[in-house]
């Protein structure tokens, strides 16, 4: 039974004095007491029924409420038959507390609470003991038949439980989604994603404007295997309406039994993904050795008609896509391969076709083309809630690349997505985020240049002066960049390398005599600013 249920037609007549938004509490029994320090009698769930015969004074009433809380008792009913109403700070304290008060009138028995209490409550456990066998068989058959929405529509429409299982980033993977906004839903993956950094134990509970939830992790990995730090931000969350703590034993276990489903639903789908885990990682070969588009365009393919098999009858080929994204990413602070598993989740809302490769600390990523002005606003506002799951020494950062309109295009976008990662990586902040339009119009040049093209150009320039440097320890190349971004003022460049001028002129000339070219020239100062730019 609830709380509000000893204040509907057919109770004892019981004045409700504090903490009204808290009557939905579970009651699984009764103490009556007027000890000043009953805590260590209460085992939680209890409603304590007291005559105040402990209250001397007004500060009495803020330990006493302070001692029931703690010990897990639900609500306090105190009874004005030996000292009269109810004074204002015992009021006050259980407002602090929020611990439902109830009043008992002195014309109304203890004992009368006491009866009427033990017949909801042993009604209450007749009724889940007769039920909840069949409710498990239920599950099982469900989870079997049309997974995870089907168990939780079998608990809305059977136990008026709303459930909902969330990523880390607040998408819904099942559950009634019109019934949590996004903002709830940031909110509640948040309070997850912080309670677990700090290894609190589950159920983590959160209170919104709705009412309270409890939040348990239905993790990846198996049970029997140590949680890594940081996996919380890859894990499905499974969100219930109410506090589970103040359930019966039996509704508990059946809480507990349904995240282990979700887990268990989780680590299927995981295995349904290694295909796609091998397309990407060809992919991501194929584009660091500057394969030929064609071969490129086979892998879009395949992915394609592997998403089709499940929405659409025939799969788009890489011409059909209107563009494609490459997103170049890197954890600090986080195990190998949780970057690769977090964007999974990420993007898993977003897109089905998101071919996601990696090892390490860091993933590349290529996916259709975001419908948003500005993809890497989308990405950030998507990953954000992973901030509260990032440890002091944790940082997710990703670059963002242009759309590229073809196969061919995507080794540019990933240099594009590479440098703009830079961009991000410079920043502060636990998850950052840079796109194309952040990179400078020569960075964009370069990302669409042949690896091959690109590596004659700068072993031209500058082979024979990192060798030199080699050989003679000479600082020529840390020399040349200082000099270029001192726009070849010579007492600047000085200045900044706390050399002599005359120093830095020989410096200047050895240059000039390796490489054949003249650093007066306007031409030749922007090819050695594009070389290292290159390295």
């Amino acid at each position: 039974m609830r709380v509000r249920d000893l204040l509907a037609p057919g109770a004892p007549r019981l004045r409700l004095l504090a903490a009204e938004e808290e009557l939905d509490r579970q009651v699984s029994g009764v103490m009556t007491t007027d000890l000043h320090d009953p805590g260590r009698y209460l085992h939680g769930g209890e409603l304590v029924l007291t005559g105040m015969l402990w209250r001397s004074a007004p500060a009495d009433s803020e330990r006493f409420v302070r001692t029931i809380a703690a010990g897990g008792a639900v609500a306090l009913a105190a009874g004005e038959a030996e000292v009269g109403p109810v004074p204002e700070d015992l009021v006050e304290a259980c407002r602090r507390h929020r611990m439902p008060l109830l009043a008992v009138p002195d014309d109304i028995a203890f004992g009368t609470v006491t009866e009427f209490i033990g017949r909801q409550v042993s009604a209450d456990r007749a009724a889940d003991l007769a039920a909840l066998v069949d409710r498990h068989r239920l599950l099982v058959s469900a989870a079997g038949g049309g997974g995870l929405d089907a168990v939780l529509d079998l608990l809305g429409g059977d136990l008026d439980l709303d459930c909902w299982v969330l990523t880390p980033t607040g998408g819904v993977i099942a559950g009634p989604a019109d019934r949590l906004t996004a903002e709830d839903r940031d909110q509640l993956v948040r309070a997850h994603l912080a309670a677990q950094r700090q290894r609190r134990r589950p159920p983590h509970r959160a209170r919104l404007a709705g009412g309270a939830y409890s939040l348990l992790p239905a993790a990846a990995s198996a049970e029997d295997e140590a949680p890594q730090v940081g996996s919380a931000l890859a894990d499905w969350v499974l969100a219930v309406a109410g506090d589970v703590t103040e359930w019966t034993t039996k509704r508990q276990q059946l809480a507990e039994n349904l995240a282990r489903l979700v887990a268990a639903e989780r680590q299927r789908r995981d295995e349904g993904r290694r295909l796609r885990r091998r397309l990407a990682d060809e992919l991501l070969a194929l584009l660091r050795r500057d394969a030929d588009p064609a071969e490129i365009s086979r892998t879009l393919y395949a992915s394609s008609a592997m998403a089709a098999r499940y929405e659409n009858p025939e799969p788009k080929s890489p011409a059909q896509e209107a563009s494609w994204l490459v997103l170049s990413a890197e954890g600090t602070g986080l195990p190998d391969g949780m970057v690769r598993s977090v964007l999974e989740e990420a993007l898993g809302g977003t897109t089905d076709r998101a071919l996601v490769a990696g090892a390490g600390h860091g993933a590349v990523v290529v996916l259709p083309a975001l419908d948003s002005p500005v993809p890497a606003d989308t990405l950030r506002e998507l990953l954000a809630p992973l901030e509260a799951g990032l440890g002091s020494e944790g940082r997710i950062t990703l670059g963002v690349s242009a759309p590229a309109s073809e196969a061919g295009g995507l080794r540019g976008a990933l240099e594009e997505a590479r440098h703009a990662r830079r961009i991000a990586a410079a920043r502060v902040g636990r998850v950052c985020v840079a796109g194309p339009e952040e990179l400078a119009s020569h960075v964009l040049l370069l990302a669409a240049v042949p690896d091959e093209v690109r590596r004659a150009f700068r072993s031209r320039l500058l082979d024979k002066v990192i060798a030199y440097d080699i050989e003679h320890q000479a600082d020529l190349v840390r020399t040349l960049e200082a000099f270029l971004r001192s726009d070849g003022s010579w007492t600047r460049c000085a200045g900044q390398l706390h050399v002599h001028v005359n120093t830095l002129r020989y410096r200047i000339g050895r240059i000039e005599e390796l490489t054949g070219r003249d650093l007066s020239r306007l031409e030749d100062r922007v090819d050695f600013y594009l070389a290292l730019e290159l390295a």
